[in-house]
């Protein structure tokens, strides 16, 4: 093999090994649209329940950044996935 085609075979090897890091950040970007549309919902769903009955307000809140922390951990599991792949 001459030392040309070595030179091509290590700057294509490099080529691909950086074209599959740019995947994990397009991975990222889709796995954080699930839990951003989620957040949306609990956030909409509990703005109308604070409004039908704003007695329960401090309740439905409560409830509200319980469901928030749990969508939002689906983001973070989408972030570590990207690291370890």
């Amino acid at each position: 093999m001459s030392v040309a085609q070595q030179a091509v075979d290590i700057l294509a090897a490099d080529g691909v090994e950086t074209t599959f890091k740019g995947f994990g950040a397009i991975g990222y970007g889709l796995a954080a649209i699930g839990p951003g549309i989620g957040i949306g919902i609990v956030v909409g769903k509990a703005i109308e329940g604070m409004a039908r009955q704003p007695e329960m307000s401090g309740q439905i809140r409560t409830t509200m950044f319980l469901g928030i922390a749990f969508t939002e951990a689906l983001a973070l599991i989408g972030i570590v996935t990207g690291f370890i792949f």
